[in-house]
C-alpha cells in the first residue's frame, strides 16, 4: 500500500468515526425529552467507544493505524425526575423520568465531531493536491 493510499484510509476511518459521533449526538439531542422507548423506560444517552484499527503496513514495514468503533454504550447515569402528574408516563406519585441529557453538552459534541470530520477532509484534500503536484512535476521532466 502506498503512503498516500494509507493516509487516505486513515483519514477515511477518522471521518467514519466522527460521522458516527455526530449521529449519536444528534440522536441524543432529538431524544432529550423521550420518556418512553420500545424497550421500556426513558431514552438513554448513547456514546461511541473507539479503538485503534490496524489498516495495514507500508512497503518498509511501518504500520498504518486508523480508528474504528469498539462499541456503542448507553449511559448508566440516573434519570432526571420531574413532577408532572398529568404526563402519560407519570408514576403513582406523579413523577416522570426523563433522560439525563444535557443539550448544550451534546451540541459541543456535535461541533467537535464536525470539526474532526472537516480536519480529516482537509487531510484527504492535501494528499490529493500533493499527488497532483507530483504528477505535474513528472510531466514537466
Amino acid at each position: 500500500m502506498s503512503t498516500f493510499d494509507a493516509i487516505n484510509q486513515i483519514a477515511a476511518s477518522g471521518m467514519a468515526a466522527q460521522r458516527l459521533r455526530a449521529q449519536l449526538a444528534a440522536s441524543n439531542i432529538a431524544n432529550a425529552e423521550t420518556t418512553r422507548t420500545p424497550q421500556g423506560g426513558p431514552f438513554r444517552r448513547k456514546d461511541a467507544v473507539f479503538q485503534v484499527a490496524d489498516l495495514g503496513t507500508s512497503a518498509d514495514g511501518a504500520a498504518f493505524m486508523g480508528v474504528k468503533v469498539a462499541s456503542i454504550q448507553a449511559s448508566n447515569e440516573p434519570f432526571i425526575t420531574k413532577y408532572d402528574p398529568g404526563h402519560p408516563d407519570a408514576d403513582a406519585s406523579g413523577t416522570v423520568q426523563y433522560p439525563n441529557i444535557n443539550p448544550v453538552e451534546e451540541m459541543v459534541n456535535l461541533t467537535e465531531a464536525s470539526r474532526g470530520f472537516d480536519a480529516n477532509v482537509a487531510v484527504i484534500r492535501a494528499v490529493r493536491t500533493m499527488t497532483l503536484s507530483a504528477q505535474d512535476l513528472l510531466r514537466v521532466t
